[in-house]
């Protein structure tokens, strides 16, 4: 696939070029599409209905803006009239489990009020009464109390734009429930609890509340005007976690939905503000996309597999279905733009002058920009027990430029995804930082946190950082005489160095398929500690590659 992304007829092809290949797999009643195999934890019925409306995210924008897709449109009317028909057999059932339909049916409801010409106005006065219950069968769901009280709030505005009956008691308890997420400076947490502050900030929370902003503008204006403001706030810091390539760093969950990242800067767009001038968000946009179609993520057919820089199935969680990565159609909500939307003839600008550091501490976080590429430096993450969490928030740094690894095992230093950790060996097994009993971004941009790799082992660490990369001081308690490994990036071209004048150089060499970018073995350079029992400190100078 090759598209310059300039033009709205080079965004809309995009589009159609990834549905395109899904058309023969879409089943009788058009209602569910099956044509992979790697599974999630949902009923099969489940994942094939997930993988039939993730496309519409893109599809709905594309109508709405004035594009074409062939009889997809006719496809996905059929396809919403069987699923939410409770004498059908293709019914995709109630959503009063709180189950993962139900995450998927803002994306129904949004793409009935887009595309309302095609997939709500044709319907009869039965059908569109069969989607009304379909959406009020979730009054009382029980889910995950994060970005998902999300999804009853845009089900319900959506009704409320099409003239149907709707809960304001819903929206109100929900957006109160979700501003209980609020941190601060434009960030949220994703859940009271949780301290993951990851790509769903950027393509869950802001974007539906984007998407609220637009569609309530009027009816709403206060708390419109709220999601905008934290938008923007938000934006000042997101631009950091993208590259001059047009790369975003890879880091925590959901990565299969790859250019999902850029959901984000759409969504602005579409609830017309402007964090950045035009130009540079499209600069953003389009480099992203152009470096991602570019990059061996589909299959033989076209159609998008599971992995993040190549098929990689052992890297996703366990909600991860064969059609989860059009989740990244999000993307393509820009597409609802008008043709004299500026976007559409801006020439894109390069990333504005931004600074070598930055400090993030709602997310507890610092950035660094150097060498053409961003560096994540993250403390106090909470992995949870999802796929390889802690490879995913655990690291000591994290690149847009060299991705991290995932553990094949940790009986073995080769494959246990040690980069940017510090692996201490016991008994022939690698334990790496995980959750942090304490955490601290300070002032001056060092990067505290207090771990411990197993009982009778305490680790302090401070992440510093420097003008060529970051310095890692260790402070550390131990029962006993162990050995460690401080390791740096897994390259491919030997540059870049981990240096200490206490510790053995070493150079690990990693097992194939484990990096999210490169399959390959990869050279990772470490330094190797001996740690003895009592209290000890140990540096290590990491010098990023260039």
């Amino acid at each position: 696939m090759n598209n310059p992304f300039k033009t709205k007829k080079d965004f809309q092809k995009c589009v159609v070029d990834l549905v395109n290949p899904l058309k023969p797999y879409y089943n009788v009643e058009l209602a569910e599409l099956k044509y992979g195999v790697h599974s999630s934890g949902a009923s099969e019925k489940v994942q094939r209905t997930e993988a039939f409306i993730r496309p519409l995210w893109g599809l709905a924008p594309l109508w709405s803006g004035g594009g074409d897709c062939g009889d997809f449109a006719e496809i996905y009317r059929t396809g919403i009239i069987n699923g939410t028909d409770p004498d059908s057999p293709a019914y995709w059932g109630t959503l009063a489990n709180g189950g993962q339909v139900l995450c998927e049916s803002p994306c129904v409801m949004l793409s009935l009020v887009l595309a309302k010409d095609k997939l709500w106005e044709p319907l009869t006065d039965k059908q569109k009464e069969n989607i009304v219950n379909w959406i009020h069968s979730s009054r009382g769901a029980r889910h995950a109390n994060n970005n998902w009280n999300f999804f009853q709030v845009l089900d319900h505005v959506c009704l409320k734009k099409l003239g149907q009956s709707y809960s304001q008691e819903i929206i109100d308890e929900k957006l109160q429930i979700i501003e209980s997420f609020y941190r601060g400076d434009g960030w949220y947490s994703d859940g009271n609890l949780n301290r993951r502050f990851d790509y769903y900030i950027a393509f869950a929370f802001h974007f539906y509340g984007l998407i609220y902003a637009k569609l309530m503008e009027k009816d709403d204006p206060e708390r419109s005007k709220l999601f905008k403001e934290r938008a923007i706030l938000y934006a000042k810091h997101f631009i950091y976690w993208f590259d001059e390539e047009g790369r975003e760093v890879p880091f925590g969950r959901s990565l299969p939905y790859r250019f999902a990242h850029i959901a984000f800067w759409s969504a602005c767009l579409f609830a017309g503000i402007e964090p950045f001038p035009i130009p540079v968000i499209k600069g953003i946009i389009s480099r992203n996309l152009r470096w991602w179609i570019k990059k061996p993520i589909f299959d033989h057919a076209g159609i998008l597999t599971v992995g993040y820089g190549y098929p990689q199935t052992n890297m996703a969680e366990e909600y991860t279905c064969f059609g989860s990565p059009y989740w990244c159609m999000k993307s393509f909500l820009l597409l609802a733009l008008p043709d004299s939307h500026a976007f559409w003839t801006a020439e894109e600008a390069p990333l504005p002058a931004l600074e070598k550091v930055h400090i993030i501490k709602p997310a507890n976080m610092v950035v660094q920009r150097m060498n053409g590429y961003t560096c994540l430096l993250p403390t106090g993450q909470q992995g949870g027990n999802a796929n390889h969490s802690w490879e995913k928030y655990g690291k000591f740094c994290y690149s847009s430029k060299y991705a991290f690894s995932i553990a094949g095992t940790y009986f073995n230093k080769d494959a246990a995804g040690g980069d940017n950790m510090l692996m201490f060996e016991k008994h022939g097994y690698y334990f790496i930082r995980r959750d942090c009993m304490e955490y601290k971004v300070n002032d001056d941009a060092s990067v505290y946190s207090k771990w411990s790799p197993f009982d009778g082992v305490t680790v302090e660490t401070l992440v510093i950082p420097t003008d060529d990369g970051h310095i890692r001081r260790h402070t550390i308690e131990s029962d006993g005489e162990y050995i460690a490994y401080d390791c740096g990036f897994g390259l491919f071209e030997d540059s870049g160095d981990v240096i200490s004048e206490t510790g053995e150089k070493e150079e690990i060499l990693t097992c194939p398929n484990l990096n999210l970018y490169d399959p390959r073995r990869l050279h990772m350079k470490a330094v190797k500690y001996i740690i003895p029992k009592g209290k000890s400190q140990f540096e290590t100078r990491v010098i990023y590659p260039k």
